[in-house]
């Protein structure tokens, strides 16, 4: 399942992203990590991609500290723009390289363990996914003034 419920798609990242995302698991081993992640459409990217312009591709990540304080009371994430994250990152320092019960799940799951070289992915019921990395860089985004 991508992070639009199509099962039928494989889950599409950054190479950016990836690399991040392996690059912190190492940093914080022997702590797991825990990131929600979100996607910008291929239509967006400057690259000319050979994707449907509608087709997902992961490339950002909300920290766990951004809104922490009323998620820690309240149980709201404020950190995650509502409708958006529906995919999850969860690193497993001392394997497994599948999902477990204890995982926080998503529409799709991307796993990192040791050595830390590549991403699995998973649907939320535990079933592998196909991940393609792909060479692009999201649109720059900015604040408005």
């Amino acid at each position: 399942m991508t992070p639009d419920g199509d099962a039928d798609r494989p889950v599409y990242a950054t190479r950016g992203l990836v690399e991040m995302l392996l690059g912190r698991a190492a940093d914080t081993e022997p702590s797991s990590v825990n990131l929600v992640l979100d996607t910008t459409t291929a239509g967006e990217f400057d690259a000319g991609l050979e994707l449907a312009p509608s087709t997902p591709i992961l490339s950002h990540v909300y920290f766990p500290t951004a809104g922490g304080a009323v998620n820690d009371v309240f149980g709201v994430d404020l950190g995650t723009p509502a409708g958006r994250g529906r995919a999850r990152f969860l690193s497993h320092p001392q394997g497994p390289a599948e999902l477990t019960r204890r995982d926080d799940l998503a529409g799709v799951v991307l796993l990192a363990v040791p050595p830390w070289e590549e991403l699995l992915a998973f649907d939320r019921r535990g079933r592998p996914l196909d991940l393609t990395v792909v060479d692009a860089d999201p649109p720059t985004e900015s604040l408005p003034e």
